[in-house]
């Protein structure tokens, strides 16, 4: 028994992979693939995107809002797991590892639930505001440049309904966020982000200690 949360070492990881993680083939071969790439470290563990999946699944989630592609694993993670008439949008400003992305959407047949917007999220997500989708989605991934974090969540947050969720990826930012001496720029956006969330009344909210530290922000 334990008051505190376990530190996995490698092998109690494997453990927790094999009696857990039920990876669809195209995941799997997705993931793989990104493992050779130069940016590979960008890529969410395989227990995040069935706990994402899982999540969206529990709450009837239809349309859904991915910020931050790289090579599609969780968009591809989530539109799986959305009903036939579910919906994506998935916000990059990068064509070579989306290129990557599309190609497999398309060989997991899931292409058509996600529609891929080349240019800035941030953009993105006004116009989706501008064109009165404010409160119409039920899900939000935020996986993007650390500096715009709070930016990302303002306006993922005007465009999840109440009771919709946001989560946001890296939080714990590999414990850089607990040492007072780290005062890299991205380490200072991610600590005061995470201090506002904190404070922020108009959501609930929990922090996983999973992968590189997930928070979930459910509107009120």
């Amino acid at each position: 028994m334990t008051r505190s949360t376990l530190n996995l070492d490698e092998n109690l990881y494997n453990y927790l992979l094999n009696i857990s993680l039920r990876e669809h083939p195209i995941l799997q071969e997705l993931r793989e693939i990104t493992a050779q790439h130069q940016a590979a470290q960008m890529q969410i563990a395989p227990e995040q995107g069935q706990f994402m999946a899982w999540l969206v699944q529990l709450m009837g989630a239809k349309k859904t809002l991915d910020i931050g592609v790289f090579t599609g694993y969780s968009a591809l993670a989530v539109a799986i797991a959305l009903p036939p008439d579910g919906q994506v949008i998935a916000c990059d400003r990068d064509p070579r590892p989306t290129a990557i992305a599309q190609t497999y959407w398309k060989k997991a047949g899931v292409a058509d639930k996600i529609d891929l917007r080349l240019a800035p999220a941030l953009d993105t997500l006004a116009q989706l505001l501008e064109q009165g989708a404010a409160e119409s989605f039920d899900f939000a991934f935020i996986d993007a440049d650390k500096g715009n974090y709070l930016n990302y969540f303002e306006k993922c947050f005007a465009l999840v309904r109440p009771g919709g969720v946001i989560a946001i990826d890296n939080v714990l930012w590999s414990g850089r966020v607990a040492d007072p001496h780290d005062q890299d720029k991205r380490t200072l956006k991610i600590r005061a982000f995470n201090e506002f969330l904190h404070q922020d009344s108009r959501i609930s909210l929990t922090v996983l200690p999973m992968a590189d530290g997930l928070t979930l922000a459910r509107k009120l």
